[in-house]
C-alpha cells in the first residue's frame, strides 16, 4: 500500500487553468512513475471559466472525465459534443486518433474535474464516445467500464472499471484485493486499514497491488476507485 499525498504532487498551471499531476507528464518526467496498472494520466484540473483545453490530438488512449464542481464543454471531430456536469461520467476511445476540446463556458463558474488516461486493450480502431448520468451512494457505483454491465459509459479496457462512493462520518467501503487499485479522495476524510493505517485528506492518493484495505469516513467524504481486474459490487 503506498500513500501518494496531495501537496507532493507536480503542478503545471497555464492561462486560467491548474493541474496537479499523479504520474509523469508533459515537462515532469519521472521514470519511476510513468503508470500503474493500466492507468498512465491522472490529473486534478481546475479550470477558470472562458479557459480551458481548446482543440488538440490523442490516439490509443482511454479517457474518462469526472466532473466535481462547475460544467465542462467538450467537442471532438467525431462530431460528439455536449456539457458534462456532476452526476455525469464521460468516456473517450481515441482509437486511431481524434481531436477534442475541452472548455469552460464564460458563464460557468470554475470548474473541477478528474481526467484519467488508461491504456487500451487493443491500439488503433475508430474512436468512439460514451456518457452516461450516475449518482453514486454509500457503496461502490460503477462509472465507466470496458467489462461492468451497470457501468454508465464504456471503456476499450476490459479489465478496468471505475468506481465512486460518497460516505457520511463513520460509513466504509472496502477496496477488493485485486491486482492493481487505485484510490482517490476527491473530498472529504478518512481512515483506511490495510497492509498499515493511515489518515486521508482530500486529494491524498492510494495504490494497492495484490492487497485489499478498508476506508471509513470521518466526514461526509467522496472517493473514486480505478480497479483492473474483475470485481463485482
Amino acid at each position: 500500500m503506498e500513500i501518494h499525498r496531495a501537496g507532493d504532487r507536480f503542478v503545471t498551471a497555464g492561462e486560467g487553468r491548474e493541474t496537479r499531476h499523479s504520474f509523469s507528464f508533459g515537462s515532469h518526467y519521472d521514470p519511476a512513475n510513468l503508470r500503474f496498472g493500466l492507468l498512465v494520466c491522472h490529473n486534478d484540473e481546475l479550470v477558470q471559466p472562458g479557459s480551458g483545453y481548446p482543440d488538440h490530438p490523442h490516439s490509443n488512449l482511454e479517457i474518462v472525465t469526472w466532473v466535481l464542481g462547475g460544467s465542462l464543454r467538450h467537442q471532438d471531430s467525431q462530431g460528439n459534443g455536449g456539457v458534462v456536469e456532476p452526476g455525469r461520467v464521460q468516456a473517450m476511445s481515441a482509437g486511431a486518433g481524434v481531436v477534442h476540446a475541452e472548455t469552460v463556458d464564460v458563464a460557468s463558474g470554475p470548474t473541477r474535474f478528474l481526467q484519467t488516461w488508461l491504456l487500451p486493450d487493443q491500439p488503433g480502431g475508430a474512436a468512439s464516445y460514451s456518457s452516461g448520468a450516475v449518482e453514486p451512494g454509500a457503496e461502490w457505483t460503477p462509472l465507466a467500464s470496458g467489462s461492468h454491465p451497470d457501468s454508465a459509459a464504456r471503456i476499450g479496457a476490459g479489465a478496468a472499471t471505475l468506481w465512486a462512493a460518497r460516505l457520511r462520518a463513520g460509513e466504509s467501503v472496502e477496496v477488493p484485493e485485486v491486482p492493481h487499485a487505485h484510490l482517490f479522495l476527491a473530498s472529504g476524510a478518512a481512515g483506511i486499514t490495510g497492509s498499515g493505517d493511515a489518515a486521508l485528506v482530500a486529494s491524498d492518493a492510494v495504490r494497492l497491488s495484490g492487497e485489499g484495505a478498508r476506508v471509513v469516513a470521518t466526514m461526509p467524504t467522496e472517493m473514486l476507485l480505478w480497479t483492473f481486474a474483475t470485481m463485482t459490487p
